[in-house]
């Protein structure tokens, strides 16, 4: 079974780089999507990758 998690929040930005620098498994790097949104995918320690995401504001 695979487990999906998204997330929204404010200021994907500083999450980001949080994640970064505590070593973090990012699985899909911060990106821009075509469709509106900012974000990235980490892998939490129990294998559920996590979606974390804002809406961009134009």
């Amino acid at each position: 079974m695979s487990i999906t998690l998204s997330i929204e929040v404010d200021d994907v930005n500083s999450l980001h780089e949080t994640a970064k620098s505590r070593g973090y498994d990012i699985v899909y790097p911060l990106t821009d999507e075509p469709w509106g949104v900012r974000r990235f995918h980490v892998k939490d320690p129990n294998g559920v990758t996590i979606n974390v995401m804002c809406h961009s504001i134009k």
